[in-house]
């Protein structure tokens, strides 16, 4: 599954990424490599905070001009969480 993200360079230097439809997902890195890495980890982390106080999580959606999409396994998400991907 793949989440589209802004990658926005930043005034100071590196890149800021952001994510349309999780918007508690912001991060940054000093190369595109490097806020891509970023990026993965800012999904697990967003995802979790849905887990945690029991929120739907958005849908993966396609990207608009200027975004790019960021993988994202549920597998990377906790173990117990994982559950609200599967069909059933």
């Amino acid at each position: 599954m793949f989440y589209p993200a802004q990658f926005e360079v930043a005034p100071e230097g590196g890149f800021v990424v952001t994510f349309r439809v999780i918007p508690e997902a912001i991060t940054q890195g000093d190369t595109e490599e490097e806020a891509m890495e970023m990026a993965k980890d800012a999904l697990v982390t967003a995802m979790d905070f849905y887990f945690e106080n029991r929120r739907n999580v958005p849908a993966p959606s396609a990207a608009l001009p200027g975004e790019r999409l960021v993988p994202h396994h549920p597998a990377r998400i906790r173990q117990g969480a994982v559950t609200q991907y599967l069909p059933g």
